[in-house]
């Protein structure tokens, strides 16, 4: 597929990203709330907020973790072919993978997504971490593994890292206002 020739600023401006979404997503998917769109080298994420189907007042928990699963399985099908449509638009224009994920009633479930290889050199103390999780049946695998403790250290330092994305956001618009700025 020939992709769309973007300038780097806007090829890689999360904000650009973020508006053209906001734009050319179909009000209907957008009711429930705007979506959460999240963006990396390789791929955004477009999650979708869609209704909670009414139930009666004494609905179990069951009855209403069964009609979310139904309501996410009934928009994604139902949806599938224009979600490729704006996919393959935001793919020419962004240069990368577009992802779909659906929010119901808290529950939120991934339809697609990238997984990216990561290639890293670790010297034995790292590696028997690694293989400490693999002998305690935790991973599979040394790459499960390290999946598994980037999962942790973001679930465990996500202020920081918040505070560190705000920070590098900050260094771009900087840098975007300098002299060589059009």
């Amino acid at each position: 597929m020939k992709r769309q020739q973007n300038t780097p600023s806007e090829a890689h401006d999360p904000s650009t990203i973020r508006a053209w979404f906001a734009g050319r997503l179909p009000e209907e998917w957008t009711s429930a709330g705007a979506p959460t769109i999240e963006i990396d080298r390789e791929e955004i994420t477009v999650t979708l907020e869609i209704a909670l189907p009414v139930l009666a007042d004494d609905a179990s928990d069951s009855d209403q973790a069964e009609a979310a699963a139904g309501r996410i399985s009934g928009f994604r099908e139902d949806t599938r072919e224009r979600r490729m449509g704006v996919a393959d638009e935001a793919e020419q224009r962004f240069g990368r993978t577009v992802s779909w994920a659906v929010t119901v009633g808290g529950r939120t479930e991934l339809f697609t997504h990238v997984a990216a290889p990561v290639m890293t050199r670790l010297r034995q103390p790292e590696r028997q971490v690694l293989d400490t999780l693999i002998d305690g049946n935790i991973a599979r695998s040394r790459a499960e593994a390290v999946a598994w403790c980037v999962r942790l250290v973001g679930k465990n330092t996500d202020q920081w890292l918040t505070d560190l994305r705000a920070a590098i956001s900050g260094v771009d618009e900087v840098r975007h206002a300098g002299p060589d700025a059009d």
